[in-house]
């Protein structure tokens, strides 16, 4: 195992070809997640978390195509390596948790088939310990009677037992990184705390990382340990949640906390940012959050500030919040 970080992501730039243009739809996203690390991918929809979490496994499609910057897992580059071979790092060394739980099941197989046939393509073991793991695994995610609902269809199973196999099939080839892409949104309100602390104890339980993709940082607050927080392509602000949370310097990280629905329920204190994210063929010049920023100055409209340290944090911003709290 290597010493420095378990996964390393530099430049990853990823583009979007329409008609004659390349238009960028990551843009130059660099990070790192340490072993047993909680690393929060947050920002509005269409910002690029879904997309990161995509290309570092290489499961985006054209018109999407990456054109630069490395990936490095353990100390070794995964960005070059053919398909046959990332088919085997995807599960093995990486899991996937989809939005969507029937993206990721098979619906002409059983439950207990697909986790089966999962362990003996990554792990050295016949098919009778598979089967004893699958079963063990399918108790482990909190689902009851796991030799019968082994033997069901992915159909058969309510949204929040199909979203509990989708993480049983990411976990049980033991990867050392899971990433979850949005695992909650696709399930009711009452499922979606168990789904996520699910997630959370399974971490402290095996030590894997995680790379959380979200839109909630009330989520990010609770299960992560850093978090990245990403606007039309790029990275503004990266840092420890409980940093950036308390002092964010990143205007757009402060609209992003004064949106989250109050807890007490009093919507006067509702605050959503002003105007839209850019489409990626209207991504202004300089920093691409100037028009909907107040603090915003000609150099912010001129000249796109870079990701530079300030402690813990690292913003992205001509004029970042010193001091004072989010709200």
């Amino acid at each position: 195992m290597s010493a420095g970080p378990l996964l390393e992501v530099r430049d990853l730039t990823v583009m979007l070809r329409r008609g004659a243009r390349d238009l960028p739809a990551l843009d130059a996203i660099s990070f790192t997640i340490e072993p047993g690390e909680v690393l929060g991918l947050v920002g509005e929809s269409g910002a690029g978390k879904s997309l990161t979490g995509a290309a570092i496994v290489d499961l985006i499609v054209p018109p999407l195509r990456r054109t630069g910057g490395t990936i490095a897992l353990a100390g070794q580059r995964i960005d070059r390596i053919p398909p046959g071979a990332m088919r085997l790092v995807r599960g093995r060394k990486i899991g996937f948790v989809f939005q969507d739980p029937l993206t990721s099941l098979n619906p002409v197989l059983t439950i207990g088939r697909q986790l089966v046939d999962t362990m003996i393509t990554h792990l050295e073991i016949d098919r009778r310990e598979a089967r004893r793991r699958a079963l063990a695994w399918i108790d482990r995610v909190g689902i009851a009677e796991p030799e019968r609902r082994f033997s069901q269809y992915p159909h058969e199973l309510s949204g929040g037992m199909r979203q509990r196999i989708v993480i049983a099939l990411a976990l049980c080839a033991e990867p050392s990184l899971v990433i979850a892409d949005e695992p909650t949104t696709a399930l009711d309100v009452s499922v979606q705390a168990h789904i996520l602390q699910l997630l959370r104890d399974l971490h402290l339980e095996t030590g894997i990382a995680v790379m959380l993709i979200t839109h909630d940082l009330g989520v990010i607050a609770k299960m992560a340990d850093r978090v990245a927080v990403l606007y039309a392509g790029r990275i503004v602000e990266i840092g420890p949640v409980a940093e950036i949370l308390t002092r964010p310097r990143h205007p757009y990280t402060v609209g992003l906390m004064r949106a989250m629905p109050p807890t007490d329920g009093d919507i006067s204190r509702f605050d959503p940012i002003a105007g839209t994210m850019p489409t990626l063929a209207t991504i202004p010049p300089g920093c691409a959050f100037h028009p909907r920023c107040s603090r915003a100055t000609e150099r912010c409209v001129a000249v796109r500030p870079d990701l530079r340290p300030d402690g813990p944090d690292h913003h992205a911003c001509w004029h970042p919040i010193l001091e004072g709290s989010a709200r």
